[in-house]
Formats: structure tokens, sequence, C-alpha cells
């Protein structure tokens, strides 16, 4: 028997040759589109989380009681708001109430500068919402795309390895059958006496 002739008989390994290759394509194709799905849901989650925490913030009026500063970079805490300054106000049920709000670069004392509270009155910090839902459409869209091709080729692994048992399984077969004459040791189960064929 030729090599080529060997060779055409020989059942190519999952992952190698044009079928295999085809496989790892698939996989990669159904990890991008998992991905796509979970970042289309997180887009939506996002956008659900933000509408329901809208509902639970109140703009009021408040009056500062001090000049507008420039923040800490601390306090900032990167977001880099233009200004802040000590104020009061009176929300949800009338007590008066205190801290330090955001306000234009230059606020005197005594003036109104509206303010976003929570239900409970105290402010709010802004949140940048479209960073965050694009951020979070991305992250969760790359980790299900990530966890999609990790399990894909776990699958390939595993029919490789399969793979790999048939052909160890036949090739023993194959060398059981060939090493006697090769060798000119009689064969199993053949001896003096029998008819080793």
């Amino acid at each position: 028997m030729s090599d080529r002739e060997q060779t055409a008989g020989r059942t190519p390994y999952p992952g190698t040759g044009p079928g295999g290759r085809v496989a790892v394509v698939v996989v990669l194709i159904l990890a991008l589109v998992c991905g796509g799905i979970a970042a289309g849901y997180a887009w939506s989650f996002a956008g659900w989380v933000e509408q329901a925490r809208a509902t639970h913030i109140h703009q009021v009026t408040a009056t500062t009681t001090g000049p507008a500063s420039e923040p800490s970079a601390l306090a900032r805490g990167g977001t880099a708001p233009g200004a802040v300054a000590p104020a009061v106000w009176a929300y949800p049920d009338g007590v008066r109430r205190s801290g330090t709000v955001e306000v234009p670069p230059g606020t005197a004392r005594g003036r109104a500068v509206v303010v976003r509270v929570d239900d409970t009155g105290s402010p709010v910090v802004e949140t940048s919402g479209e960073a965050d839902r694009v951020f979070t459409s991305l992250a969760g869209g790359t980790v299900t795309a990530g966890a999609a091709g990790a399990a894909g080729a776990g699958v390939l692994v595993l029919l490789r390895r399969r793979a790999d048992g048939r052909v160890s399984a036949a090739l023993e077969r194959e060398w059981e059958r060939v090493e006697p004459v090769w060798s000119g040791r009689p064969r199993r189960g053949s001896g003096p006496g029998t008819d080793g064929g």
C-alpha cells in the first residue's frame, strides 16, 4: 500500500484538515453570535436600570451657603465636576437638609441652584449613563463570547481525544496483524501443534 493510499484512508483529527478548520470557524462564529446577543441583552438591561433609577431621582432647588470651590482630585473620582459648594434644601418632607453639591464654577453664596436628589433627599452622584451602558454591554458580550468559545474549544478537544483513542486502537489492531509477519514471531494463540495460519 502506498503512502498516498494510507493517507487517503485515514480519518483526520477534529481541528485538523479542512473539516477541522471549518469546525474551528463555526465555533468562533457561534461565540461571536452569542457575544452579540449577550451584549444586546446587557444594553437593554442597563437601559431598564437607568429608567428605574430615574424614577427615584428628583430635581430640587437648593441655596448655596458658601462660595463654589474646585473639588480635590480624590473627591472628583475621575468625573471632574465644574465646582462644588455647600448648600441647603428641603426635600421630600420639608425638613432642611444640607450637603455639598455640584455647582457652576464661580457660584457665590446665597445663589439658587438646581440639584438632583434621591427619594430620601440625599444628593445623587451624576453618572455617564451612556458610557456605562456601552461598557456594560461590551463587558457582557466579551465574557459571553469568551465562555462560548472556551466551551466550543473544549468540545473540539474532547472530539480530538476520542479520535486519538480510535486511531490508537486501530494501530494496535494493525500492529497485532502485521508484527508477526514482520518479525517472524508466531502470532498469539499459535505455537507448536497449532495452526497459526
